[in-house]
């Protein structure tokens, strides 16, 4: 009896502290006076408190009033966009995984301006191809210019319905769908358009340049 009485109390105690981890774990961070979301559309997002993070000088801190996007190479106007600029342009949200090539990940709500409505500012040359993004610690990786189009990518400067926190890449981040996490460039300053292939950090260092989420990691 004492032995059926401490199993059914031990099972409760598991209970009790599992709904508590649960409930701990959609508890919504506030950020500069936002409170994140952690659930939209029917889907769970992963709080901006639980997301893991990789960089490779540690986390960028950005001032949002002298901040410049620089947009230039294969285009008709280069020019600098600052905050205000961007996210005054017509914005968009998506739902969309982050996939480390480490095997972790997690689930977020990205708002921000497509990219093709970027260079719809700026008028890309027919002969541009590839896209550049560099970032504020001296990172950097490319895209095709067709899969960013194709697939209506965005830059995002909202995860969660709140403003990036410095360590989640403000002012923005790419959400490089479908691709692996070191695609996905933080604290971005400089997008340039070439008609030659790039490769980034990684990519230099034997990274596959496809980055294609459930396929090779490394190039053969």
């Amino acid at each position: 009896m004492k032995r059926i009485l401490l199993l059914t109390t031990l099972v409760l105690v598991i209970i009790i502290f599992s709904g508590c981890a649960s409930e701990d774990q959609q508890k919504p961070g506030v950020y500069n006076n936002e409170t994140e979301t952690t659930f939209y559309e029917g889907q769970g997002l992963t709080p901006i408190a639980e997301q893991r993070n990789n960089a490779i000088k540690g986390t960028q801190y950005i001032e949002r009033e002298s901040y410049r996007l620089q947009v230039d190479g294969l285009v008709e106007n280069p020019r600098e966009f600052s905050y205000e600029e961007i996210t005054a342009l017509p914005r968009t949200s998506k739902i969309v995984d982050l996939d480390c090539v480490e095997g972790w990940g997690f689930t977020g709500k990205w708002t921000g301006v497509k990219i093709a409505d970027l260079f719809e500012e700026v008028g890309v040359m027919e002969s541009a191809s590839t896209v550049i993004f560099y970032s504020a610690d001296g990172y950097s990786t490319a895209l095709e210019l067709d899969y960013l189009l194709d697939n209506n990518i965005i830059l995002a400067y909202k995860l969660n319905d709140v403003a990036l926190p410095p360590d989640r890449g403000f002012p923005l981040q790419l959400v490089a769908e479908s691709k692996y996490g070191y695609k996905w460039a933080k604290w971005i300053v400089r997008i340039e358009l070439s008609d030659s292939e790039y490769r980034g950090y990684w990519e230099k260092r034997g990274y596959n340049d496809r980055a294609d989420v459930g396929g090779p990691a490394f190039e053969r």
